[in-house]
């Protein structure tokens, strides 16, 4: 049960603090499972991963059916611009994580992109599941 200082995360589950950051992923999770058909049980939450000697989490994590990861999602706060600098730090994750697909958003800007030839470039949406582990 969900107080008004924090709210269920469904893959980590358990309660977590109520930020506004956290307001966003939770609705990220919600759109990607209920508009994306992404199964609750292929993504996680804050997955920790290192990129050379430092510690980093991703956001949302999105696994292919082998356990790859295939789409990263970095959430900011509302008020935070998807900047520059925003994309830079999920791209570089992908060095990583090695995504095809990779999501900005605060909750109320999105963008979507797609990796093709080695580059991100911006798309429209992101595809259903099923179109994404093809």
């Amino acid at each position: 049960m969900s107080s008004d200082r924090t709210i269920w995360d469904p893959l980590r589950k358990k309660e977590v603090a109520l930020t506004p950051e956290e307001r966003v992923r939770q609705w990220c999770i919600g759109v990607l499972n209920n508009d994306f058909g992404v199964p609750m049980h292929m993504m996680m939450s804050e997955a920790g991963f290192r990129l050379g000697d430092k510690q980093f989490r991703a956001d949302i994590l999105v696994y292919d059916r082998c356990a790859r990861p295939i789409l990263v999602v970095e959430c900011k706060r509302p008020e935070v611009e998807l900047s520059a600098e925003v994309l830079d730090q999920a791209i570089r994750y992908n060095m990583v994580l090695n995504v095809k697909y990779m999501i900005i958003t605060n909750g109320t800007l999105t963008y979507v992109f797609r990796r093709e030839d080695g580059r991100f470039t911006a798309v429209g949406t992101l595809p259903r599941y099923e179109e994404m582990i093809k």
